[in-house]
């Protein structure tokens, strides 16, 4: 009987340790646009384990989240995601979670961007070219309270210039970057509209934007203007 007990108590201890390591795992928000990266990293890191994930596709989700969450551990943000517009959207979600860690996430960006966004109270800054073990490592250490800025990323030498847009191309992204319509845009530089519409579509193409808000924030990322 004694020895029933034991076997009981036991078994207790080792339900109460697999709770305790429920309640140990950390709470990330992911947010991204793109459904495959969003959806193949987090199964990797649901995989590794130690994460419990939300996901997001546009900072207004972002909102929502943290309005419905008690609490997250971390959230990490896509930089050209839809609603972010630039650094407004990190500024948005620090001014919501002060003590919650933010990491930007990005595949476009310059150095001098990330370093930008450090400055605006990033937590770290995670290029999608890293591997996902490597993601892994860097938001284990922001969690913990550290800085996570890739060295090998921020000393890399960038030439943007290669795209090669010209003059006028570069003064119609201004005017995308602005929020104005090509007839407006067209009216600023005394041109036609239809001409300003097969400028759009050059810039998609170059950009490699799926359309005209893409093309803007890509302009801002790579910092083209």
């Amino acid at each position: 009987m004694a020895l029933d007990t034991g076997r009981e108590d036991v078994r207790r201890l080792h339900q109460s340790d697999r709770t305790r390591d429920v309640r140990m795992k950390h709470r990330l928000l992911l947010a991204d646009d793109h459904l495959l990266v969003r959806e193949t990293l987090s199964a990797y890191l649901l995989g590794a384990g130690g994460l419990e994930i939300s996901q997001a596709g546009t900072l207004d989700e972002v909102v929502e989240l943290i309005g419905a969450q008690e609490r997250f551990d971390i959230i990490v943000l896509d930089f050209s995601m839809p609603g972010m517009n630039a650094l407004e959207g990190l500024r948005r979600i620090l001014a919501l979670c002060p003590d919650t860690p933010v990491a930007i996430i990005s595949g476009t960006v310059t150095p001098d961007t990330a370093r930008r966004a450090i400055h605006a109270g990033a937590a770290g800054f995670l290029p999608k070219t890293l591997a996902p073990v490597a993601i892994l490592e860097a938001i284990t250490s922001v969690i913990a309270g550290e800085k996570f800025v890739p060295q090998d990323f921020m000393t890399a030498k960038y030439a943007p210039s290669g795209i090669g847009l010209t003059p006028r191309e570069k003064d119609v992204l201004r005017g995308l970057t602005d929020g104005k319509s090509n007839k407006e845009i067209a009216r600023d530089l005394g041109v036609q509209e239809v001409t300003i519409k097969l400028h759009v579509k050059t810039l998609s193409r170059k950009l490699d934007a799926r359309n005209r808000t893409h093309a803007a924030m890509l302009g801002r990322d790579l910092d083209l203007i």
